[in-house]
């Protein structure tokens, strides 16, 4: 097997780890308390269990410092966070909203806490192991696992609550997860080239090599505003498909799983391939303004009502197209990272990133219910629009010399 290939599968491997337990302290977690009739406002609220995601730069600089264990540097806090996360499912999976809705809460809080951890030494893992040549592909390939993790622990999570019920469930969801990190131990540690030698270095060092790039606060509004939108009209898509179109959790988990796999796959793969030919910039563009238009398919179907062909196309076009930019998204975010400070760098960066789906997502709930599902998704249209706007008139500023071994073509 070539080295560049073993990378590949690396990648592929940590994106699914990843994007497992994202899914079940948010959507997941959102489909059962909404089985259990719990209010539409604690169910947007849900979205800030997702804090850790925007706050985790705050701890970052520790894992460019500090190794845990001689698998490396990087291994050594996946598979600390992996375990961790097991034990948390596990917990998770002995209680029920309608008594403990608090306490799983907490739990859900907890598990966005180590999940985010992972986050950070798994997006410096992928930012150090791959080349610039490989980075187009391979972050495409870390999208496709991360995705196909979403469906597994949302769709195929969703089908085995209908059957099993939630608690076992969620003891799955953990023995998935635990394979994965018998894996990882099988995965490449990447070469340590530059690492910081105290732990002001890793905390302080980081932005200042940020801001020192001219265009540094263009590019932080560029980063919150392209996938704001986004955000908005996936906070509630689980609780619009449930409770908005009265579509069942079987034919849910079966659209998502059978339509919504194959897209992500398609989408991922072509999207990594055409960055190739099209360039960084032109990627963002034009697979940005792809997914801001699948919100419009959206509002029709909150106009139309419950009709499995308009849903099963609107699903799959969301999958595509967010797939699509969702990977050269993660190839621009590791473009700008000095291989120093890479886990810190890439935390900040991915954090100003979550910071619309955590913190602007959680009042979803809160307009759904004064302006209704059909204004909520033209709100989430029009939200889409500045970001595209910011990137068209970026590209002079996304051509510089500060970030490290820019893609070719941007």
């Amino acid at each position: 097997m070539s080295i560049a290939r073993t990378r590949y599968y690396s990648v592929t491997l940590l994106g699914i780890s990843s994007g497992l337990p994202i899914a079940l302290c948010s959507s997941t977690l959102q489909a059962w308390f909404t089985q259990e009739n719990l209010g539409i406002i604690l169910l947007g609220f849900i979205n800030i269990i997702g804090l850790p995601y925007v706050l985790k730069w705050l701890w970052a600089p520790l894992l460019d410092r500090l190794t845990l264990s001689s698998l490396g540097r990087r291994k050594s806090w996946i598979v600390a966070m992996q375990l961790a996360l097991i034990a948390v499912l596990w917990c998770m999976s002995y209680l029920h909203p309608a008594q403990h809705a608090g306490l799983l809460m907490g739990l859900g809080a907890i598990l966005a806490f180590f999940s985010s951890t992972q986050d950070i030494a798994i997006d410096a893992y992928r930012t150090e192991i791959l080349s610039s040549k490989e980075r187009g592909l391979g972050a495409a390939l870390n999208v496709t696992g991360y995705r196909f993790a979403l469906l597994v622990a949302g769709a195929l999570a969703l089908l085995l609550a209908d059957s099993i019920g939630w608690n076992y469930t969620y003891k799955i969801m953990a023995l998935i997860l635990l394979g994965c990190s018998m894996l990882t131990f099988f995965t490449p540690e990447p070469k340590v080239l530059k690492q910081p030698t105290t732990l002001r270095e890793a905390f302080i060092g980081p932005l200042q090599d940020f801001f020192k790039r001219s265009n540094a606060l263009w590019l932080i509004a560029v980063i919150v505003l392209y996938k704001l939108g986004e955000a908005y009209a996936l906070s509630l898509t689980t609780p619009f498909l449930l409770r908005g179109l009265h579509f069942t959790l079987t034919e849910v988990a079966l659209l998502n799983k059978v339509i919504g796999l194959s897209a992500v796959i398609l989408g991922g793969i072509l999207g990594g391939l055409w960055m190739m030919r099209l360039g960084l910039f032109c990627s963002l563009l034009t697979f940005g303004t792809l997914a801001a238009l699948t919100n419009i398919m959206f509002v029709v179907m909150a106009l139309v009502g419950k009709n499995m062909v308009l849903a099963g196309c609107t699903i799959f076009a969301e999958n595509f197209f967010s797939g699509m930019s969702s990977a050269a998204f993660v190839a621009f975010l590791m473009s700008l990272c000095n291989p120093k400070f890479t886990a810190m760098q890439y935390a900040s960066l991915s954090a100003i990133a979550s910071i619309g789906r955590v913190l602007v997502g959680s009042t979803s709930g809160l307009l759904v219910q004064h302006l209704g599902w059909i204004n909520f998704y033209w709100v989430s249209v029009a939200i889409c629009m500045p970001g595209l706007y910011m990137l068209w008139r970026s590209q002079h500023l996304l051509c510089f010399r500060g970030a490290q071994d820019l893609p070719e073509g941007v």
